[in-house]
């Protein structure tokens, strides 16, 4: 059994991502902000664990990753408009992540990020979303620098319609929608299989199986 630290265990990828891991014989550890999670998190079947993203430390962070074989780092600061979240949440929790999972030996490493986040953003751009990308571009900068075995995700438009098992997995595709819930799949895929170490693909709604586009990519 491979227990895997899921940072952002309380939210909707997370949740979609748990029952994955557990029907394929994984324990996934949902790192949660406050008790009121631990139910919803549990009826999934992972186990939880308190950890403020914001409040703690990477050392703290170390603690909560205790026991795990591979991190999922799955948080986001939310679509309220807090440009201080977008930094303290998508960016510092995504560093802290890496520190701990560095300093516990800890190597396979997946990140959840967003499509296009590397593009030059016009002049005009919204300075919500122009926070929220250059959090995702620079998390996604600091872990490639690393030596983890680390693999970026960046999905396109996310959506909770019901998943359809068909994505396009690549290193580079047109922006698109995909249902949260295969983004799971995902997710659930290379960390069961050990694909993608070391790479950075776009994720969008497709045409191919989940298992046939990871193994393709």
């Amino acid at each position: 059994m491979t227990q895997i630290a899921i940072v952002g265990g309380h939210g909707q990828v997370a949740q979609a991502l748990i029952p994955r891991l557990v029907a394929a014989g994984h324990q996934p550890v949902a790192l949660i902000r406050n008790d009121s999670q631990v139910s919803t998190v549990e009826k999934l079947g992972a186990t939880a664990r308190r950890l403020d993203i914001e409040a703690t430390d990477a050392e703290g962070f170390a603690a909560a990753f205790e026991g795990c074989d591979a991190v999922v780092f799955a948080a986001g600061g939310g679509p309220d408009g807090n440009i201080e979240r977008k930094r303290t949440v998508d960016l510092e929790g995504s560093l802290k992540s890496i520190e701990a999972a560095q300093s516990v030996g800890i190597a396979r490493f997946v990140q959840i990020s967003a499509i296009g986040v590397d593009l030059t953003l016009p002049e005009d751009t919204e300075p919500v979303w122009r926070a929220y990308v250059e959090a995702k571009r620079d998390a996604d900068a600091a872990l490639r620098a690393t030596s983890l075995d680390w693999t970026i995700l960046r999905p396109g438009g996310l959506t909770d319609d019901e998943p359809t098992g068909l994505v396009t997995v690549a290193d580079s595709a047109s922006r698109g929608e995909i249902p949260r819930a295969d983004v799971a799949a995902v997710v659930a895929e290379v960390l069961d299989t050990g694909a993608g170490v070391r790479r950075q693909w776009d994720v969008v709604g497709g045409q191919t199986p989940v298992a046939e586009a990871v193994a393709n990519a």
